[in-house]
């Protein structure tokens, strides 16, 4: 999206110096108008923000801004930094004359109609504490920067500036600051504001009534809206979201963003369909995964999930290979019974270990409702590989039960297929597979403190994924060129991290995610 006028930038780096200076909140004439009052209704994308977080949101703020950059004021560093940056333009800017005498407290984006590369309906608008302040403002920086192309205009009763060059126009609209990326993006937040907008809509309403309180930024997305207006779905592709429960045109979303004194969290609220569409956390098969694990994941009620795509799938077919409705019964006559895995198998995990390339390996669990029944499974599609003449299988023994198979193209370990008790472990090499196994009678998650700490952050929203800060970062040194000047860059800051914990939870028909970045400690 380019935007001609120099007046987007400007502002865009006032917002940046009131959200990094955290100054105390905007007040007076216009500081509480509702921004979505002036986005369209059919908007796609809105993103709405804080600029002059106050009491605990600020505080928060600058702690972590603080303990990731070391910087003592974040505000003073960063408004300097830009108001130098403006000098060096020839553009210069005093943000404590012009701009903090007339700023609200919140800024926001609507974007809408989307053509598959950008959108043509682009706009922001800004909470003013003092519209005369604002007014004069953007006559002077719009002035200096249009020079003759800058034109009067009214609609509405609304009187605005547009440049003739490339259409932009700017105005007051209902005690906001409007931009609009063209005439027509301007006149449709002019509409909205006396009209329908996104601040009435349905879709928008009821997802941000789940977000959470404390947020610094939301991101709402109309996903059905910005599917429709990208393109038809392909069917195959529709019929795999189906089949995850999603419906997608009456699929919604609200990212926020949540800062805390010691770590950074995510939220993210989605109504994606009638029906649930994700598994159920498995903290309790996470937890007991590899102490060892770089990065854990587990799920449950994987096998419902499991047997509701295979019906799906054998109805269908497998288009040039197999029939419809012959999937299951050819399985079945080479010994794998699909129905009966998938009424077998309960939660299922994933993790990761290892510090360097040689010695990375992983596996996925199931939990299997008996011990008989695993064994089954694994002997069962042991014999069908064998069957089918893939050639580099070799037995297991030991107190797992199992199969091995060795190729170039899986590298120096094998894939290993084996059972203990109530588990089936699939993993990258053995050592990694049988660990994956071992529940009880070696070290887990659970007893590390570092998951613990995660756990904890997540409070009574059940843990689903984890990262090892540190362990995760040991294992990138070693696959990162040590001259990719990006990642050296971002290595100090990415030190900061202890771990990442994300969890879940279906509420009210929302799906509810946390992803916590927690500082080290």
């Amino acid at each position: 999206m380019i935007v001609r006028t120099r007046l987007v930038p400007a502002l865009g780096a006032c917002a940046v110096l009131a959200l990094l200076a955290g100054c105390g909140g905007g007040g007076g004439e216009g500081s509480g108008s509702d921004l979505a009052s002036v986005a369209p209704p059919d908007t796609s994308v809105y993103v709405e923000a804080t600029l002059r977080p106050g009491g605990a949101l600020k505080s928060d703020v600058n702690e972590l801004v603080k303990k990731v950059a070391g910087i003592d004021d974040a505000g003073e560093y960063v408004i300097a930094k830009i108001e130098e940056s403006a000098r060096d333009q020839g553009e210069p800017v005093d943000y404590q004359k012009e701009i903090e005498p007339w700023l609200g407290e919140r800024v926001s984006v609507f974007l809408n109609r989307f053509d598959g590369n950008d959108f043509a309906g682009t706009g922001f608008a800004v909470q003013v504490s003092d519209t005369g302040e604002a007014e004069d403002f953007v006559k002077k920086r719009i002035k200096a920067s249009s020079g003759d192309s800058l034109e009067n205009a009214s609609y509405n009763g609304v009187d605005y500036e547009v440049d003739s060059k490339d259409g932009s126009s700017i105005g007051i609209v209902g005690g906001l600051l409007v931009f609009g990326k063209d005439q027509k993006a301007f006149k449709e937040a002019v509409d909205a504001s006396g009209g329908e907008s996104l601040a009435d809509a349905e879709g928008y309403t009821s997802v941000t009534s789940a977000g959470p309180e404390g947020s610094l930024a939301d991101v709402y997305v109309d996903i059905g809206r910005l599917v429709e207006e990208s393109g038809p779905i392909d069917p195959q592709t529709k019929e795999f979201l189906q089949t995850a429960g999603i419906e997608v045109n009456e699929a919604t979303a609200l990212a926020s963003l949540v800062p805390g004194p010691d770590r950074l969290e995510i939220d993210l609220a989605s109504r994606l369909g009638k029906e649930s569409s994700k598994a159920p956390a498995a903290p309790k098969l996470l937890g007991s995964l590899p102490a060892g694990s770089v990065a854990a994941f587990a799920g449950g009620d994987i096998g419902r999930q499991f047997g509701e795509a295979i019906d799906k799938l054998d109805a269908s077919g497998i288009p040039g290979q197999v029939p419809p409705h012959k999937l299951k019964s050819a399985l079945k006559q080479a010994g794998i019974d699909l129905d009966k895995v998938a009424a077998s198998v309960g939660d299922a995990g994933l993790f990761a270990e290892g510090s360097s390339r040689a010695s990375l390996g992983g596996a996925l669990v199931l939990s299997v409702k008996s011990a008989g029944e695993a064994a089954n499974i694994v002997s069962s599609v042991g014999l069908l590989i064998r069957a089918n003449g893939t050639p580099g299988v070799t037995a297991i023994g030991g107190k797992a039960t199992g199969f091995s198979v060795s190729s170039p193209e899986l590298g120096r370990k094998p894939l290993v297929v084996a059972a203990k008790g109530e588990r089936i472990a699939i993993g990258y090499g053995l050592p990694a597979t049988l660990r994956g196994l071992e529940s009880e009678s070696g070290p887990t998650l659970s007893a590390s403190p570092v998951y613990k700490e995660a756990v904890a952050a997540l409070g009574d929203t059940p843990i689903r994924g984890f990262v090892d800060g540190g362990a995760a970062l040991r294992l990138v040194d070693s696959l990162v060129p040590p001259h990719e000047s990006g990642y050296l860059q971002a290595r100090p800051y990415l030190g900061k991290i202890g771990y990442l914990a994300l969890g879940s939870t279906e509420e009210g028909g929302f799906s509810q995610a946390r992803l916590i970045a927690g500082l080290a400690k």
